[in-house]
């Protein structure tokens, strides 16, 4: 879908304004019930969010959730009908007519809100499209291109949540939602396996000698598999450090929870290698001891990175530019810079103000 004109910064395309919001205080409540149940290490991190911000994180995740699960839960031959009906939901979102569902709801306030342009959440729809049509990807660059639509459109959204547009930022946004779903998929291997689905890039599964359907008809843990997982974590390594350049991009209230993310999921990456990287027959997890440390060292000063500026990957690239640009003239309420500067002018002006008048008199 193509990117927006600047003109439509306040409201994205195809949105409805709406004098009053759609979400009650008992479907946030819904929402954030479940975050807590569906992802305890996201639930963690968002802690940190304001209160405001991560009320529209809970209300995303809901929303993410309940999607995922309407494909997951459907019946072969079903799924794709459940994609239809997803597509057909966002469309009333967008048309300000949600339907009855918590998460609907507060989906239709966030984009309202702030204006999340509707190739954002369909690129996630797309993706689960492919989950349903039981897609497998040749090479690192199309599990990308997956990872894209399932994670990085999250990551591109909450950056919008926070107040921020630049193509920078949303870059590392994206680079750290790809992170994500590669740690998620190392983690899930053999989940994965037993329920028929296999992600893992199939030329390095061929450059180690694993045929994917043998492997999907007896899933067993060698050491060439360890080695494919183990790859699949040094690539999301190099995203993670990406991503974070990024994170002084946000603001300052929002930092520690998007760090405390990018620790946790990492942290889930060492706890596979911990264990021989079998994603076959244990599952890797954090400890909530662990989680407490990451939490608090996320409150941390931020490393000076030089990457911030570095490239999108090309698979995020499409999410980065539908994204409109900010206006040119004004500060946002995250701009604390730009507030003082703007109120000091506000005194300079009132003074310049008072000695003409002195003057005159």
């Amino acid at each position: 879908m193509p990117a927006s004109s600047p003109e439509a910064f306040a409201v994205a395309p195809g949105i409805s304004p709406q004098a009053t919001p759609h979400a009650s205080a008992a479907d946030h409540a819904a929402c954030r019930a479940a975050i807590r149940t569906g992802s305890r290490s996201f639930y963690a991190a968002s802690r940190l969010l304001p209160s405001k911000v991560g009320r529209a994180a809970y209300g995303l995740y809901a929303f993410c959730r309940l999607s995922d699960d309407m494909v997951d839960g459907a019946q072969i031959g079903a799924s794709q009908g459940m994609v239809a009906r997803l597509e057909a939901r966002l469309d009333g979102i967008y048309a300000g007519g949600p339907a009855d569902s918590p998460a609907d709801r507060a989906l239709a306030d966030i984009v309202t809100e702030h204006a999340i342009p509707h190739a954002l959440p369909a690129a996630l729809i797309e993706g689960l499209a492919w989950d349903a049509a039981g897609r497998r990807y040749a090479t690192l660059a199309d599990l990308c291109a997956y990872a894209a639509r399932v994670a990085a459109s999250v990551g591109a959204t909450m950056t919008l949540i926070m107040g921020v547009r630049d193509p920078a930022v949303l870059a590392r946004a994206c680079d750290l939602g790809v992170a994500m779903q590669l740690t998620n998929i190392a983690r899930d291997v053999g989940e994965d396996a037993r329920a028929g689905r296999l992600y893992l890039p199939l030329d390095w599964l061929d450059e180690a000698g694993i045929d994917p359907d043998a492997f999907l008809a007896e899933p067993a843990m060698t050491d060439a598999l360890a080695d494919v997982v183990a790859r699949l974590l040094a690539a999301a390594d190099v995203l993670y450090a990406r991503s974070e350049a990024g994170i002084g991009g946000l603001p300052l209230a929002c930092r520690p929870a998007i760090r405390a993310a990018r620790l946790i999921y990492a942290e889930i990456g060492r706890a596979i290698a911990a264990n021989g990287f079998d994603s076959l027959t244990r599952r890797a997890r954090v400890s909530g001891g662990r989680k407490a440390v990451l939490l608090a060292r996320a409150t941390l000063p931020l490393p000076t990175r030089a990457e911030r500026d570095a490239p999108s990957l090309p698979e995020t690239a499409y999410l980065i530019g539908a994204v409109p640009a900010p206006p040119a003239s004004g500060s946002a309420w995250w701009d604390f810079p730009g507030q003082v500067v703007r109120v000091l002018d506000m005194i300079e002006a009132l003074r310049e103000r008072e000695a003409l008048g002195r003057e005159a008199a």
